[in-house]
Order: C-alpha cells, then sequence, then structure tokens
C-alpha cells in the first residue's frame, strides 16, 4: 500500500466490507456473509465486498490451492499471495468502505485479518458494527475499543441498521 490517506471515492463506489474470519472458519467465514450480503442488498441498497470471494479472484488457481500450506513449507512463496491479499482488502477498507460489518467470534480471534480491518476503519473514522458470536467478556478490549456499535445478534444488527441512515441507501450515515 501507498500511503495511508485515503483518496476520496465517489459515493455509488464505496461498498460494505464484511469483516471476520476466514481461515480459521470452518465454513470460510461464507454463513454469515451470505445472510448479511442478502440483507444489506436487499433492504439497504448497498453494495457489498465480500473478502470470501473476493480472495479466490486475485489469486492464481496454484496460489488459491495452496497458500495456505505454504506459509508452513514455503515462505518466500507464500509472500507475494498474501500480501497482494492484505494489500487488496485493506484498500478496499480505507477507500472503499461506507462501513464494515464484522462478526467476531472463536475462530476471529485466530486470525489477525479482521482485528486489523477494524483497527484501520477505527483510525480512519470508517463505521464498524460488530456482531458478536461469543461473550463480550472474552473479546479483547482493542477490538471493542474499534468498535463503533456492538450486537449481540445479526438480529439486532439489522434492526439498528433499518433504523439508520443507511436505510434507503443513504451514501452517509
Amino acid at each position: 500500500m501507498g500511503g495511508l490517506t485515503p483518496p476520496a471515492a465517489e459515493p455509488d463506489s464505496k461498498h460494505v466490507y464484511l469483516a471476520g474470519a476466514i481461515e480459521y472458519a470452518p465454513d470460510g467465514g461464507k454463513g454469515w456473509r451470505k445472510r448479511v450480503e442478502a440483507f444489506i442488498t436487499t433492504h439497504l441498497g448497498l453494495r457489498v465486498f465480500n473478502p470470501c470471494i473476493n480472495e479466490v479472484a486475485i489469486l492464481t488457481p496454484e496460489e488459491n490451492q495452496h497458500f495456505r500450506r505454504w506459509k508452513s513449507e514455503d515462505r518466500p512463496r507464500f509472500l507475494n499471495p498474501i500480501r497482494r491479499i492484505i494489500d487488496h482488502d485493506l484498500d478496499q477498507v480505507l477507500n472503499l468502505t461506507h462501513f464494515i460489518v464484522c462478526y467476531w467470534d472463536e475462530h476471529a480471534i485466530r486470525g489477525a485479518g479482521t482485528a486489523g480491518e477494524l483497527t484501520l476503519a477505527y483510525r480512519f473514522g470508517i463505521p464498524s458494527y460488530v456482531v458478536l458470536g461469543m461473550p463480550a467478556a472474552q473479546v479483547s478490549s482493542w477490538t471493542l475499543g474499534c468498535a463503533t456499535e456492538v450486537f449481540g445478534s445479526f438480529d439486532e444488527l439489522e434492526a439498528f441498521l433499518l433504523k439508520s441512515a443507511w436505510a434507503g441507501n443513504a451514501t452517509t450515515p
């Protein structure tokens, strides 16, 4: 990534970024993202960035098949694809995101990407709405401190978003 100053993006080019475990999630993080994506596109009329889908799109077929194995077997080969993913995802958060919806559970705490995305969003004033899949007492203070709002369920998040300025395809909260 170049600098950390986000360039202005056109409001209609922005999306909602779905942050949460991928690597350690049993379903690769796809289940909850499918629900949230359907809700956001249907009820808020906003586009969604789903890193589960986009990760595959920026890797070659060989990288997609092997890069997680390479982290322990071939670090030099691993660095190019993982850094491409990191750069791409952080660029999405910093430059093209209205707000983040994050699912924080026991799988998210094993990785670093989700915490990094929340931290970057906090630092640059991008709202982050965190749904907890575990008791708040077990979530790091840092994570909770980066969150704009914290919810105990996806139903609570959806009710909040329906009452927010985002309802009706608003371009600013």
